[in-house]
């Protein structure tokens, strides 16, 4: 297995921990998965192609869907 999907595996590992704590402690480890996740999509990307970031990608969203309605609701996207 290659080392973007290594790290993959242990975000994914975080992000579960993450989940794990109270809501309001979670702003500030969510934010900093995040922005790793960036990294990581970025480190698939170039070293597998786009179709596995794509793949990476859309496991990320799954992860964060909950914030990511959150967040289109306050904008007035979704209603």
């Amino acid at each position: 297995m290659s080392l973007p999907w290594i790290l993959a595996c242990f975000w994914v590992l975080a992000a579960a921990l993450v989940a794990l704590l109270p809501m309001r402690l979670q702003r500030w480890p969510g934010l900093a998965l995040i922005l790793c996740a960036l990294a990581i999509l970025v480190l698939i990307g170039r070293a597998h192609g786009a179709g596995m970031a794509l793949v990476a990608l859309i496991a990320v969203l799954s992860v964060f869907r909950r914030p990511l309605f959150y967040l289109m609701n306050r904008r007035g996207s979704v209603e």
